[in-house]
Parts: C-alpha cells; structure tokens; sequence
C-alpha cells in the first residue's frame, strides 16, 4: 500500500470521524466540533481530543492527546485501540469499516506508508536545514515579523532564514521552493532536536500561499524554541508570533514556544524552575493543557500562573491595543515581584 493509498484512507475515515470514534474511542463522547476520550488506547477521560469536520484550525480526523503529547489521525485511532501491530492489519479493519474491497497483494517492503518510514532520520534532516540557513536581518523573516509588530529582535537566535525552503503538499505533488523562518527546537540543554518552518510570501508581508505554512520536523515532545536562559522563571505558549509578543514587553523574560497545545503540556521544566507563566489559548484544547501543566508543576513544585490575553492571542493585543494596553493587561497577572523584574517600559 503506498503512502498516497494510506492517506486516500485517511481522508475517507475523516470524513465519517463520529463514526469512527463512536466505533473505535467508544469511552468517550462528544463536545462541540471534539470527540473527547482519555486516551487513542480508549479510556476514560478528556486528555485526548479528535477534530470532527474541517475547520480553519485544523482537519477532521487529526487527534492530539494533550497528556502524553501523542497525535495522529484516524489510521492511528484503529492501531492502537484494537493493539494492532502489522500496518496491513490497520488497513484491513479501515476497509471493513468502510465497506471497501481488500486491495490486490503488494511487496511486504511497499506495505507501509511514507509517513511511516525514515523517522529516525528527521532529526540529522532538521539539523542540516538549520545549517544551511542564516541570519533573519533584512530579509522577508525580519518583514514579516515586523508587520505583526514583532520589532525587537536581539536576543531572537532560534530564527533564522532559508531563502528557498522546499515545500510539497503532499508526495504525489511537485516540490515548491518558498522564503522561510525556520526556528529551532531544542532541548533543556540547548541540543537542537528539530526545525519548524513557516513558508513566507516573497516578499514577507504574509504566509506563502500554500495549504500548510506551518511544518515541524525532528524530534519535539518535551523541547521549545527558546528565547532567553531560563534561571527560575519561564512563560511558555504554543504559537512562535504569540511568544514573541510577550517579548516585546518584557524582553528579560525567558520564552519557550512549544507549537502545539499538546507540546505545551507535555514540556520538560528546568531543574532551576520555580514559577512557570503559560500563555493560555481560547480553545478546548489549550484549556486542557493549561489543566495537565497546572497538575504537573503541583506535583513538581512549581509555581503555575495563567496569563490570558485580552483578544484572541498576544498578537493580536499586540498588534490592536498597543503595547502600553498590553502591559495593563499583563501587570495585574504577574507575580508582584515580576511586575518589578521583568514589566519594565520598553524603549526602542
């Protein structure tokens, strides 16, 4: 079965998602456009969230656990609740719950998807990427992140820039070149550990006008992209542009961008940590990892605090209320003596 096959499959268990769930993660029920269950292995619980129908956040059938940090799609749904082992098994019991007739015989080597293969190799791939780009200084990086008001740009190492970043919608597709920011993630003791890139229009006023801007590759669960040296305070959030809006404020802070709600919860905190900031995002799924660090910094003795923004994001605030609303809005949410440490007014 060819990667393209897995992925034709793929789309189709999307496309009956409730379906899938209420047959596969019979545990758990829905909420909203989310199929909520605890885990892809189908136990009680709300850890793990499946998107329903397509969404400008996101496609059906994509799953996150924001516990373990696991994600996949439906394929994954049917391996793991039934436990199965061989990849034509998968396919198999997909087809029978789609009423599909079984495929023709295929060499043992081609029954694995694409996506399946060369994991072990992302990482050294991540690593030639970020060295075979540079500084972001006058380039389309440098634009882009200055028309979302991001201006303040020492201390910014883990962004760099790659004039011409291949870019494939899928493997059945032709390979574009796009300018893109490529971030680097990396580990508590600063090992880059894998990239995420974004795909920028020519001339940086945007995203480049793809379908997926936005791509990780290398190893991410438990690592960030990382601004600042953490001694005893950490902020960390999802997105990249919303981490580095809070630098625009209080740019001693150290930062970490997790990219994703389920990296945010399952982030690794330094052994110096004591109190940790997480910039809260509006939906179930950043709710859920908020809960999941809240429990995991109880337990570690860590201080947890909550910071919301007033709009959709920091950006947003950012970019629509000014930086001196900004401030406001944060001072009231900071430990006092990180008022005096870190909420200083910014001069440019």
């Amino acid at each position: 079965m060819t990667g393209h096959d897995a992925g034709d499959l793929a789309h189709r268990l999307a496309e009956n998602a409730e379906a899938v769930c209420r047959r596969y993660l019979s545990a758990g029920r829905r909420h909203g456009n989310y199929w909520l269950v605890g885990n892809v292995r189908n136990t009680p619980g709300r850890s793990l969230f499946v998107r329903l129908h397509d969404t400008a956040n996101g496609r059906a059938g994509k799953w996150t656990d924001a516990q373990s940090g696991e994600h996949g799609d439906l394929l994954d749904v049917i391996r793991e609740s039934l436990g199965l082992v061989d990849f034509r098994d998968v396919v198999d019991e997909a087809r029978a719950f789609l009423s599909l007739p079984r495929p023709d015989p295929v060499p043992p080597s081609q029954d694995r998807p694409a996506r399946e293969r060369g994991s072990a190799s992302s990482s050294e791939a991540a690593r030639r990427l970020w060295a075979m780009s540079g500084p972001i200084a006058g380039t389309s990086v440098e634009m882009y992140l200055r028309r979302r008001d991001i201006t303040r740009l020492h201390g910014t190492a883990a962004l760099h820039f790659h004039p011409r970043c291949f870019y494939r919608p899928d493997e059945d597709s032709p390979t574009e070149t796009w300018p893109a920011m490529i971030t680097a993630v990396t580990d508590l003791d600063g090992t880059l550990t894998g990239v995420h890139r974004t795909w920028l229009a020519a001339d940086g006023r945007g995203k480049a006008p793809v379908d997926h801007p936005r791509r990780a590759l290398g190893d991410l669960l438990g690592n960030a992209v990382r601004f600042g040296t953490v001694s005893d305070v950490l902020a960390a959030g999802e997105g990249i542009e919303t981490v580095l809006s809070l630098h625009e404020i209080m740019p001693a802070l150290p930062l970490a961008a997790c990219l994703s709600s389920a990296h945010l919860a399952a982030m690794m905190f330094p052994n110096t940590l004591r109190r940790l900031y997480v910039l809260r995002d509006d939906d179930p799924a950043g709710d859920h990892a908020v809960t999941i660090l809240q429990t995991r910094t109880q337990e570690a003795g860590i201080e947890c605090l909550v910071l919301s923004p007033r709009l959709a994001d920091f950006n947003d605030d950012l970019r629509y209320l000014g930086r001196g609303a900004m401030r406001a809005i944060l001072h009231p949410q900071l430990a006092p003596q990180d008022v005096a440490r870190f909420l200083h007014p910014v001069t440019h």
